[in-house]
């Protein structure tokens, strides 16, 4: 055996020609292996897994601790100059010299193909890799001591796989002084000189290698990772040791294993967990056939392994990878828990292919995997708390995943799941239970803390899931939990579960007040949300004090009473509990109200959250907290009328006061409101007043009867001067009486409220001590209250005082009495006096009288001189009441005022009792004194616009006149004293009718000065001038809204119409007309300029809207407005209605405006040929060349007079002429010009004016067009273009300055930005037909993006030289043609156009890139009416097509198009058979067959050998689509054999292949996932297999295979068989196998066998049979050996239950 270093030497000359001729293929392969490795990981650090994964697969001692060690050290141990180098070291087995050739090559890995014995690496390349940071890496193991160099060998010219032996640098004695020189060094060392520019990320790897390195590797057991420094304070690597260890192993099943892993790491300063535990679960799955790949062609089974991290996972501070193949990936997957598996990886080995369908294979059955894995660690562990548990549920794949192929692995674990009993929930027992998410509800925290506290206190939970749903574990139902409950759709219980749960249990009586407050509290704070409208509201919750004094409970339903109120109540105050519930018990006859327990009360006054559970209460629950106010007050409400709860009631309140419990203040409200007990015995409600008792009252003497019964009064009885004992409290007898005078007002004369009823006794003569008593009484009332008005009034009235009348004694009512002093006594009894006086006798009462005068005054004795003097008036006006006074009695009034004011006495009291009276005659009948008046001249004028009350002079005489003093004090008006309000008050309805005198009216405009004076409205005054024709004008009487007052400011303005204003006649009123100005303006006459023009302007617009208004009317007006206008500035009214009539004459022949006219002058000259505008006709007709000299005025009134101002009327007056040749350039230069000033003042043209404009009047080179179809042309346009390119504005018609006009050209449609021009140049191209010129233009179009509207016309250009050619549609062309297919039936621009126009073509013209699926189409059908044969390169090319496009569309168009398919013929020429006489050879049997048999071939032709473009198997089904049979499903199969009963040996089943192998095989495919077939029916099938008849024969037995063709023909074929199922008898044909057949007669065999019995077995599951018929097979193979037909069973994930074991038993039974 050679030596490691002859073996290296054999190896350079043998391999690698070293000492011969060079390989000319040394330089392609050293340039493939360079590009191979640096191409095959993103990363040049990635190099490190590759050794960590050969490190895996390699083969290790037995009894060794499998390790990889790596060290970086600064010493340069190769002599390399490196300023870093990196060390391997493994205790492997060692490279072995298969190893060392393997790594000398190129994709020849000694570990291809060995997926099933463990190895992870690939790709054979792994090694290499480490060219990407070492330019020579040195190998030391097993006695090899080698190096590779990625410079070319000068001896071979190739790099990277050239070996050369290492003598020296490194020895291994410097590999040892770097590892340990006290250690054994490993088997193998790699030693790795860095390259300078990979020292740095190197080092950063080595300090990021993840700790979970190690999670998935099978062998590797340690790893670590150290930096060598003689000084190690120059270490940057941050070292690590990592560790594994499994602690135990369970087994599941076969298929299936789970186990602990421990990872710990040391020496990690960066990693914040040292160590970590793993729950591993792994299983097996079998390969799916349509998973396969050839990268992993042989394996079998998938292997997935999940490891679930118990605690913080192992990483240094950055993202934990969760997918590996062996070793991490870099793919984040958010999951919380990694998956590994035998992934096809990406070449960077950073992420898995999620393309792949292997690795699609694999993420199918990661749910399953997970599924298993997660219930036996939830579910199974039976001695484990329920609380250890939840943790595991931090599992789930909560978050999803930035890998949607991994969101769905997510969403089906999610879907398998919810269909699993999985969630623990409370039981409060040892058992566990586990439901299904959907099953599961949660409760609310609060709810818990009420659970667990009434769990404590003995309460029984054990129904808590007995409500319609599972109730989840209280360990697990928190908040840490939310987001994994709400992933498993976890949801809390309804309100309703709730209300059942308490209703129950014994929640409420079960726990103690504090925990009884605590359910109230959650119900309370969940109420508005949870509760309101639940059956919460009908459970009994509220506990209160019954009838008989134990505590019952409430619904909150029932706490509401049907009349709204509460039934049940608390005290507000702590201190009145007790009273409250004793005294609610001696009234609970009435009240139907009753008090929660002196202990709930209590437990709520110290509650912690007592405000939001008193807000429930009392605002949602309607408990009612009541003070012993609020009780008195229900008490009251309830007592209904009981005479015996009346009187307790009055205790109640007594005992109240007494202890302080009621202030005084709402003891007097309560006793005002509270029913009282009346002398009948009867109980009273409603009162106005309180009486003593009768039996010796002072009303009772005074008034016999009680009056104040019928006015609701009270006489009370004499049970409240009786002692009572209530609620345990005894009362002493009168003690209530007084209790009542003072809180219910109990009253006696004189301290009683009289009723409001008259005083009977009054009417009568009262004794002196009654009348004092009377006195007494109204004494008190008065300052007291007040009297009643009928009691008054009949005291007043009444004739019970006694008075003296001139000595003679009486009684007269108080109202008619006098109490006087004895002066004014003598005074009034002079002869003068009409009048007797009654007097008081004072003789009778004495000088006590005199203390009571407030009270006879009161009631209307009088006592002062004016009273008398009142008294005597009365009288009088009483005797005029019934008679008018004569003429005699009014001077003796008149002579009485006198001789009162001549005596200086006071004559007001007398005065004011007469003065109202009518009793003076006047002018207007009897009046009263006051607003008459005594006429004398200054009364002239007035009595003829006014009916003033004059004294009738005539009645009275001239007498009269001697009293005007006595007169003005009875308020008769003595003279006229400027006496105007009373003219205006007077004023006659029609004061100015029938043409009043000057005086008259003069009169009237005074009384109106004196109304503003005085601030008094004048509108009477007003409305009589205005309703009446009552100026006089120089027209007549008018009235004063038609009427003017003169003024020479703005006379000549009323004189351009003098016949239509009437003028005041200064004459007849005078000049002092002239001061009356203001009071004429308010009567309606105009008296200023601003009110001249308002009347004026009417008038103007009326002429002007009859066109009225003449040549010397618009003079003479205009004349007038500059007269006036420079004294007085004409209303903004006014000069808009002047604008506005239509009163100028225009050449247009109708008047119209001033603002809608034009003065003509030279500026509109250009503009006039192409519009229609209103200029005024200044022509000798109208207004002549005079109406110029009025230019100010005019433009004043709003014509327009320069061109800027006008040119709103030429946008609107646009009109051009019919031949566009007679516009001069000088009237579009003017159109232009009104368009800039328009645009600058900001105005938007209109749609009219821009209608106008898009006529055809622009001069271009393509003739006149519209603006719209023009394009100026411009230096930026002539980079791609030429004037005569397009229809460009003629610049030499309209000169250079037409580019000045770029802005309003582009206003009216002008294109004038080159971007813009796309769609008239292209509408211009049909014009063209120089080659040149068409491609200057596409060029244009293709530069600026040009897109055509739908209606726009595409064609191109397809030259034929350089001046003629032909514009084809672009359905025509096509761009390429890269087969060269179609140069007879389309158009190739390619041939024509530079590529830069392609995009042109295929954007916008919309013409194909490549001839379509329909051109193809057509193309064949052409070639199938055309041609018998085709060329392999046409075939290859047309299918090759297809096959890149194919779709649904292209399927089924080629489904209907082809009517012909190319069959293989066996030479280079293809032939086109009919589509239907051509078959998929799918069975190759039947296809060498009918080969054989047929003259020519019938089926389908494909690539020979296979092209990439064009794989047989997408060619297949290609053809399969558009309808080509498969020749196994188009045959016709017959048996033709003839068996004789003579040739036929019956066989016993024991004697053939069935039995209990095959049998078992058959149940467990029946029963498996891709059938499921139910027990019943698969043991009916097998039964039919059983009851076969077999018979064996020497005969050959046959069948015929038939197809039919389209021509009606029929082929035949013959074919052996050796077996038949004759199902109608149940009889099974073999034909005896041939033992010296070989192999082939074994397997054809057995492949009939497995067909026959498929077949038989699966005849109404057909699709199936292949299946089976491959499994039969197999186990033909193995002769049904039973061991080895459970091997392939479970193999395949097949398995029998137990009623099939059963049935084999009973079937088969062993001998």
């Amino acid at each position: 055996m050679a030596t490691p270093e002859e073996h290296i030497k054999e190896i350079r000359r043998t391999k690698f020609s070293i000492g011969g001729e060079l390989n000319p293929l040394t330089e392609d392969l050293h340039q493939a292996v360079k590009n191979l490795s640096a191409e095959l990981y993103a990363k040049d650090v990635h190099f490190l897994m590759e050794l960590i994964q050969n490190a895996e697969d390699n083969d290790y001692p037995e009894g060794v601790n499998p390790s990889l060690e790596l060290v970086i050290t600064s010493q340069d141990i190769t002599g390399t100059g490196a300023s870093a180098t990196l060390l391997i070291f493994n205790n492997e087995k060692g490279f072995s010299a298969k190893n060392i050739e393997s790594i000398c090559s190129v994709g020849r890995s000694t570990k291809k193909g060995n997926r099933k014995r463990g190895y992870i690496g690939e790709k054979g390349i792994g090694f290499k890799s480490v060219f990407l940071i070492t330019a020579q890496p040195y190998i030391f193991s097993n006695g090899y001591q080698i190096r590779f160099n990625e410079e070319p060998c000068p001896h071979s010219n190739l790099g990277y796989i050239v070996p050369e032996w290492v003598q020296w640098n490194p020895t291994l004695d410097d590999i040892k002084q770097i590892y340990g020189s006290h250690a054994v060094l490993p088997t193998t060392t790699i030693i790795l000189p860095l390259k300078p520019d990979k020292i740095g990320p190197v080092k950063e790897q080595l300090s990021s290698i993840q700790p979970e390195v190690l999670l998935f590797l099978s062998k590797i057991k340690q790893f670590s990772v150290k930096e060598h420094n003689e000084d190690p304070r120059l270490n940057t690597v941050n070292a690590i040791s990592i560790s594994s260890e499994i602690n135990f192993v369970k087994r599941k099943n076969i298929d299936a294993d789970s186990y602990i892993l421990h990872l710990s790491t040391d020496g990690a300063k960066d990693v914040t967990e040292k160590e970590c535990s793993y729950y591993m679960w792994r299983q097996k799955f079998p390969v799916r056939q349509e998973n396969q790949v050839e990268r992993r062609l042989g394996v079998e089974e998938l292997v997935i392994t999940l490891a679930f991290p118990f605690g913080q996972r192992l990483n240094r501070g950055i993202s934990s990878p969760g997918v590996y193949a062996f070793l991490p990936t870099e793919m984040v997957t958010n999951f919380p828990f990694i998956i590994q598996a035998d992934f096809v990886l990406a070449s960077s080995r950073e992420t898995i292919l999620l393309d792949n369908k292997w690795n699609q294979g694999i993420l199918d059955c990661v749910p399953s995997a997970f599924l298993n894995a997660f219930i036996l660690l939830v579910t199974t562990s039976e001695d484990v708390p329920v609380s250890t548990l939840t943790p595991m549920f931090k599992f789930l794949p909560i978050y999803s995943s930035p890998y949607p192929k991994l969101n769905d692995v997510r969403e089906l674990i999610k879907a398998k799941l919810l269909k699993k009993n999985i969630v623990p929930c409370e039981s409060y027992s040892d058992q566990k239970i586990f439901r299904k998410p959907c099953e599961v509800g949660r409760l609310m925290p609060s709810f818990w803390n009420i659970l667990k506290k009434a769990r404590k206190q003995g309460v029984s939970l054990h129904s808590l899931s007995s409500h319609g749903k599972y109730i989840l574990n209280s360990s697990f139902d928190t908040e840490e939990y939310d987001h994994i409950l709400n992933f498993l759709g976890v949801e809390p219980v309804n309100s309703e579960w709730y209300a059942k749960c308490i209703k129950s249990s014994n929640l409420v009586f079960g726990v103690t007040e504090d925990g009884y407050l605590e359910l109230l509290l959650f119900i309370a704070e969940k109420w508005s949300s949870s509760f309101h409208s639940t059956d919460m509201k009908n459970v009994p919750l509220l506990k209160y004090v019954g009838a008989d004094g134990n505590v019952v409970l409430c619904a909150t339903s029932n706490v509401t009473m049907w009349n709204g109120e509460s039934m049940i109540c608390m005290s507000r105050e702590s201190q009145h509990i007790s009273w409250l519930i004793d005294w609610n018990r001696e009234f609970r006859r009435v009240t139907d109200r009753y008090f929660m327990p002196k202990s709930t009360q209590e437990a709520i006054r110290s509650f912690f959250k007592r405000e939001t559970l008193l807000e429930w209460l009392q605002n949602q629950v309607k408990v009612r907290a009541v003070s012993v106010k609020d009780f008195a007050v229900i008490l009251c409400n309830s007592l209904k009328g009981d005479r015996q709860l009346a009187m307790a009631y009055v205790h109640f309140l007594y005992h109240s006061l007494s202890k302080s419990y009621l202030p005084k203040g709402d003891v007097d409200n309560l006793c005002g409101i509270m029913p009282l007990v009346d002398n009948y015995g009867h109980v009273s409600t409603q009162r106005k007043g309180v009486l003593v008792p009768a039996n010796g009252s002072k009303w009772v003497g005074l008034m016999g009867a009680n009056p104040w019964r019928g006015a609701g009064y009270v006489e009370l009885g004499e049970d409240y001067l009786r002692s009572g004992s209530y609620a345990g409290l005894f009362t002493p007898e009168m003690q209530l009486m007084t209790f009542l005078k003072t809180h219910v007002a109990a009253s006696d004369i004189p301290d009683i409220s009289p009723p409001n009823t008259e005083l009977s006794a009054a009417y009568a003569p009262l004794t002196k001590q009654n009348a004092f008593l009377l006195l007494d009484w109204i004494h008190n009332l008065k300052y007291k209250q007040g009297l009643p008005d009928k009691f008054l009034t009949s005291i007043k009235m009444g004739s019970w005082l006694k008075i003296s009348l001139s000595g003679s004694p009486g009684y007269r009512p108080p109202s008619q009495s006098f109490l006087l002093a004895s002066s004014d006594e003598n005074l009034l009894q002079d002869e003068s006096v009409m009048v007797d006086i009654p007097l008081i006798d004072q003789g009778f009462y004495g000088n006590g009288i005199n203390c009571y005068k407030e009270e006879l005054k009161t009631v209307g004795v009088m006592f002062e001189y004016g009273e008398a003097c009142e008294f005597i008036g009365r009288h009088l006006m009483s005797l005029a009441a019934s008679s008018a006074l004569t003429k005699s009695s009014v001077f003796e009034i008149l002579k009485f005022i006198r001789f009162l004011r001549l005596r200086f006495l006071p004559a007001d009291k007398f005065i004011q009792s007469i003065i109202d009276g009518r009793w003076l005659k006047t002018s207007c009948g009897h009046r009263s004194p006051v607003g008459s008046v005594l006429f004398d001249q200054e009364w002239k004028a007035a009595s003829q616009i006014s009916d003033i009350p004059f004294i009738d002079q005539d009645h009275y005489g001239k007498e009269i006149l001697r009293f005007k003093m006595e007169l003005q004090l009875l308020g008769v008006v003595v003279g006229f004293n400027k006496n105007y309000q009373l003219v205006t008050d007077h004023l006659k309805s029609q004061a100015c009718s029938n043409h009043p005198t000057a005086e008259a009216i003069l009169l009237i405009f005074e009384c109106m000065r004196d109304c503003e004076r005085n601030s008094r409205p004048a509108h009477k005054l007003i409305q009589a001038l205005k309703g009446n024709k009552c100026l006089k004008t120089n027209m007549g009487y008018k009235f004063p809204s038609e009427c003017f007052l003169f003024n020479t400011e703005w006379d000549s303005l009323l004189k351009v119409f003098h016949n239509d204003f009437p003028l005041i006649d200064e004459d007849f009123y005078g000049t002092t007309i002239f001061s009356y100005k203001r009071e004429l303006g308010q009567a309606g006459v105009v008296v200023d300029f601003e009110a001249a023009t308002q009347k004026f302007s009417p008038v103007f617009k009326k002429r002007a809207s009859s066109s009225s208004i003449g040549r010397e009317h618009v003079l003479s007006f205009l004349r007038s407005y500059r007269q006036i206008d420079k004294t007085n500035k004409f209303p903004s009214d006014f000069k808009h209605d002047i604008c506005q009539a239509k009163w100028l004459q225009t050449r247009l022949g109708v008047p119209r405006s001033p603002r809608e006219c034009i003065l003509f002058g030279p500026e509109w000259e250009p503009v006039s040929s192409i519009t229609v505008l209103p200029f005024i006709d200044d022509s000798d007709k109208y207004y002549g060349k005079r109406i110029h000299e009025y230019s100010k005025e005019l433009r004043s009134l709003g014509v327009t007079i320069k061109y800027k101002d006008g040119v709103m009327f030429v946008a609107a007056g646009v009109y051009f002429p019919q031949d566009p040749s007679t516009i001069t350039p000088e009237s579009v230069f003017s159109l232009l010009q009104c368009i800039q000033i328009l645009m600058k003042d900001g105005y938007t043209l209109t749609d009219a004016f821009r209608k106008k404009v898009s006529q055809s009047w622009l001069k271009t080179n393509a003739g006149y067009r519209s603006p719209g179809q023009s394009l100026l042309f411009g230096s930026e346009w002539g980079s791609f273009l030429q004037r005569n390119d397009g229809p460009f504005i003629d610049e030499e018609f309209y000169g250079p300055n037409i580019t000045a006009y770029k802005n309003e050209l582009r206003e009216i449609g002008v294109t004038v930005d080159v971007l813009n021009g796309c769609s008239l140049l292209a509408g211009y191209l049909d014009f063209h037909s120089e080659f040149s010129t068409i491609v200057r233009v596409y060029n244009y179009l293709n530069k600026h993006g040009w897109s055509p509207s739908n209606d726009t016309p595409r064609r191109i250009w397809i030259p034929n030289g350089s001046d003629s050619g032909e514009w084809v549609s672009p359905e025509k062309c096509v761009i390429h043609d890269k087969d060269g297919l179609f140069s007879s039936r389309l158009n190739v621009l390619e041939k024509h156009y530079k590529p830069e126009l392609f995009s042109l073509f295929c954007r916008v013209m919309q013409v194909k890139s490549n001839p379509s699926i329909d051109d193809y189409c057509e193309l064949w059908n052409n070639w199938e009416n055309s041609r018998e044969q085709l060329s392999r390169s046409e075939c290859c090319a047309f299918w090759a097509h297809v096959s890149k496009h194919w779709s649904k569309n292209t399927q089924k168009t080629l489904a209907d198009s082809l009517s012909k398919l190319p069959v293989e013929s066996g030479s280079e020429r293809i032939m086109l058979f009919d589509k239907r006489d051509v078959f998929i050879a799918d069975d190759l049997q039947l296809k060498y067959l009918f080969q054989q048999s047929s003259p020519h071939s019938i089926f389908v032709w494909y690539p020979q050998p296979s092209i990439p473009s064009l794989p047989r198997t997408k060619l297949l089904d290609i053809y399969r689509e558009i309808g080509v049979r498969s020749i196994s499903k188009s045959v016709q199969k017959e048996e033709i054999s003839k068996l004789e009963a003579s040739e036929l040996k019956h066989v016993s089943q024991k004697e053939t292949l069935i039995g209990k192998g095959l049998l078992k095989l058959i149940l467990g495919f029946l029963a498996g996932p891709s059938i499921e077939m139910e027990a019943g029916q698969r043991l009916d099938a097998v039964k039919g297999l059983l009851n076969l008849k077999v018979f064996e024969t020497e005969e050959s037995i046959a069948a015929s295979y038939r197809l039919s063709m389209s021509s009606g023909e029929t082929m035949a074929v013959d074919a052996r068989r050796m077996m038949r199922w004759d199902r109608e008898d149940s009889n099974l044909f073999m034909q005896k196998m041939e033992i010296s057949g070989g192999h082939k007669n074994k397997i054809e065999y057995g492949t009939i066998f497995a067909e026959v019995i498929s077949e038989g077995v699966l005849q109404e599951k057909e699709d199936h049979i292949p299946d089976l018929a491959e499994l039969i097979m197999l186990a033909f193979l193995l002769d049904f050996d039973e061991e080895a037909v459970g091997f392939l069973m479970r193999s395949k994930n097949l398995q029998v239950f137990l009623e099939d074991e059963e049935f084999l038993s009973s079937a088969l039974p062993v001998d």
